[in-house]
Formats: C-alpha cells, sequence, structure tokens
C-alpha cells in the first residue's frame, strides 16, 4: 500500500511537471476560418467602422492627432488707471493731512505699482493719522484688566498691538472698561470699518486697466502678445472689453466692475471687504496657419469664498512715515481692496508627420477589437458556437520521427511512378 502511495505521488509530480513544460514549448498560429454569417458579418463592419470613425474624426480631425504641441510661456503687465475720490465732510469725518474732500489717483490705490501677473486696488479704507511711538492704552479688543497685575510689565500684548507697562487704566474709547497701557505706535488703530456696508473710495468700478501679455511657443520659434496687429492707439484709448461685441472682445482694456460683473459677483459686495479675482488669458493657436491668426479669449471667475463666515475679504496694512519737529510720525492705512491674478494658459500645435503615423498605427491595432468582439459573439453567443469553435482551434502534436521518415519515404516512392509516366 504505502509503495502504491508512493508511486502515484511520483506519477502526480511527473505529469505536473510534464505540463508545466508542455506549457512552455507550446506555439499558437492564427488560423483563418472564414463564417458567412451575415449577424456576425454586420457586427464586425460596424465595430470596424466605429474604430475608423473615432480615429479619423476625433483623434485625427477634433484632437488634431496630426499636430504636434508645445505649451505657452508667457509675460504679463498691467496699467490702472481711474480717480476716486472721498468726501470726509459728508461722512462727518477728517481724512489725512485734516482733508475734507480727498481725491485718490492710481498712486494712491494701486499698492504695490507693481507685481507679477498680479495687482491689487484698493476700494476700502482704515485711516490712523498722525501715530508716533510713545505710550497709550490699547485697543480692549486685545486686552483687559482689573488691576495692574493683570498686565504684564515687557509681555506683548498676544495679536495686540505693543510691549505692556505694567499700567491698568480705563479706556478712552469706552470708559466702562480698563485696559493695560503699553509702548506703541499711539494711538493705536481702532479696527473698524468707517462706513457700515459701503466704501471709503468711490467710484473705483469705473477703473480700468490695461492688461499687455506676451507669449510664446518655444519649440516653434513663435511669438504674439494680446494687443493685435489690427488695434491702434487712438483705438486703444476708446475701447473698453466686452464678452459680447465681434471687436471689443479683443480689446485689452477692462473695467474693474465689467470684470467683477463677470464673475456673476455684485461689485459693491466684493469690494467693502476686499477679494480675490482672476483673469484667464487663453491661448489656443494652430500654427498650420499664420501666428498673426491667433487671438485670446479672456474669461474671468472669483477665487475667495464670497460667503466666508471669518477672515473674510483680502486686507492688509501699510504706512506712510514722516518728521514733524524732530519727532516721526505715520499715517497707517488698513487696505481692503481686490486682488486680480492673471493668468495665462494655451498650447499651439502644427503639422508633424511622427504623430499622424502613430494615431493612425494605434487605430489600426484597435481594428483588432472589431475581430475579439466577433469571436466572443461567434463561439459563446450563437447558438452554434459549438461548431465554430471546433473548427477554430485545431489541436496538433508533435511529428514522430521514425514515422516522419517513413512519411518521406513513402512520398518519394509514391513521386517515383508518376515521373516515370510523365516520362
Amino acid at each position: 500500500m504505502e509503495m502504491s502511495a508512493v508511486s502515484d505521488q511520483r506519477s502526480a509530480k511527473k505529469l505536473t511537471c510534464g505540463a508545466v513544460v508542455g506549457a512552455l514549448f507550446e506555439y499558437d498560429t492564427p488560423k483563418i476560418v472564414h463564417i458567412t454569417n451575415k449577424k456576425v458579418g454586420v457586427i464586425n463592419r460596424l465595430c470596424q467602422l466605429v474604430i475608423i470613425g473615432y480615429i479619423v474624426g476625433y483623434v485625427i480631425v477634433y484632437q488634431k492627432g496630426y499636430q504636434e504641441f508645445d505649451d505657452v510661456v508667457s509675460g504679463t503687465t498691467t496699467k490702472v488707471k481711474g480717480i476716486a475720490q472721498t468726501n470726509y465732510t459728508a461722512l462727518d469725518m477728517t481724512g489725512p493731512g485734516g482733508l475734507k474732500f480727498r481725491i485718490w489717483d492710481v498712486a494712491d490705490y494701486v499698492i504695490p505699482p507693481q507685481e507679477n501677473g498680479a495687482f491689487f486696488v484698493m476700494t476700502n479704507v482704515i485711516y490712523t493719522p498722525r501715530q508716533t511711538q510713545t505710550t497709550c492704552d490699547e485697543d480692549p479688543l486685545y486686552i483687559t484688566c482689573r488691576n495692574e497685575s493683570d498686565c504684564k510689565a515687557g509681555e506683548q500684548v498676544p495679536n495686540g498691538n505693543g510691549i505692556q507697562t505694567g499700567e491698568c487704566i480705563p479706556s478712552t474709547r469706552n470708559a466702562s472698561i480698563k485696559v493695560c497701557v503699553i509702548h506703541a505706535w499711539c494711538p493705536v488703530e481702532t479696527d473698524e470699518l468707517p462706513i457700515n456696508n459701503d466704501t471709503l473710495l468711490t467710484g473705483t468700478e469705473d477703473f480700468t486697466v490695461l492688461i499687455k501679455n506676451n507669449i510664446e511657443f518655444p519649440k516653434f520659434k513663435a511669438k504674439s502678445r494680446n494687443i493685435l496687429d489690427s488695434q491702434n492707439q487712438s483705438y486703444l484709448q476708446k475701447c473698453q472689453y466686452s464678452r459680447s461685441h465681434p471687436v471689443d472682445c479683443f480689446c485689452p482694456v477692462f473695467r474693474l466692475g465689467t470684470i467683477v460683473d463677470l464673475t456673476e459677483t455684485k461689485y459693491r459686495d466684493i469690494a467693502v471687504m476686499g477679494g480675490v479675482i482672476g483673469i484667464n488669458i487663453d491661448w489656443n493657436c494652430n500654427l498650420d496657419h499664420s501666428i498673426k491668426n491667433c487671438a485670446p479669449v479672456y474669461s474671468f471667475t472669483r477665487l475667495d469664498e464670497a460667503n466666508a463666515k471669518i477672515a473674510k475679504g483680502t486686507n492688509f496694512r501699510y504706512a506712510n512715515y514722516y518728521d514733524n519737529n524732530n519727532t516721526a510720525f505715520r499715517d497707517l492705512y488698513k487696505a481692503y481692496g481686490i486682488r486680480f491674478i492673471v493668468r495665462v494658459t494655451g498650447k499651439a500645435g502644427k503639422f508633424s508627420i511622427i504623430p499622424l503615423l502613430l494615431n493612425i498605427g494605434s487605430g489600426v491595432g484597435l481594428l483588432a477589437i472589431a475581430t475579439v468582439v466577433c469571436d466572443v459573439i461567434t463561439l459563446y453567443v450563437l447558438e452554434k458556437g459549438y461548431y465554430y469553435k471546433e473548427n477554430k482551434y485545431l489541436y496538433v502534436d508533435d511529428f514522430p520521427k521514425d514515422e516522419l521518415s517513413g512519411s518521406k519515404a513513402a512520398n518519394d516512392n509514391d513521386d517515383e511512378p508518376l515521373l516515370d509516366d510523365r516520362a
């Protein structure tokens, strides 16, 4: 019994090894079977038509599969123009330098004067005049106290405006509250907008910006810009961008109010607290024609969260410094406004035989899918699949050498009488 079990195990191992070795040294060669079945024939032709249509119509024609492409390289500069005004008398306020009525020009509200691919326009401001280095009470928003032990001398007020002196006094803004005295630029800023739900600078929506965009496609050594050859100096001085106009849709001068409107945002809503607007310039050029025929397409979107519950809008602080009787002073501005970010995207294509041949070759390879689909239908879906399977697959074992030599000899003997008869 033990010898029989061992013999069975050896036989099983030999069969397994034989199957593995046989699989390694087998070879499959295609066999053409011509099936005269109308259903399968129609399906085959339909699959081929769909694949050919996809390659020719979508890949080569629509996706321009006959072209090679290059991405755009770009440089952008901006120039803002416009005048804003503030009537401090009507607002019961005193403006910078004691002004009752102030004009704001581009040097006042574009901060900084130049940026790389962006610009900022101030639309609202909190103004704190004539600050000087001395001691004063801190804003109650940042720290309050009951007695001097609550004020740590020499320590900074967290998120505040200066360094504590150790004194605790009633606030000059609200006498019912005590606050710590600090070393700082005094008086400290009152962080409240001067006008509720409105802007201090009026008329900023009518400002205009000239965007000059120079592009290049290095692979093709092609250059262009968004100021077209058909535009002249007199046209640029009076035109403004209009998306629906056939000519002014290429004007590089944009009204800020128009830009914001095209983002489906009300200008007043974004001007009060500020925000971020994206200006996208898209170049899609076909260099099989002249680069002069290529023109940009402009689009606009609001990038910040319009309904943010905290930290809404865009703002920053800057100061103007000056001396008076050897004492340093500064006017502090907390500027709210709209930051416009200019982004440039695009690509150019030009005819090349290499991508065309690659796409045609891939299309020819995809035609094999039609054969696979028809094989599946023929062998596994049709009722006579078993019959087609018998004719499609032919299994041939290795031919024995002794039978091969005998067969050759028989063929030689059979041929000799025929040759004799012919003679």
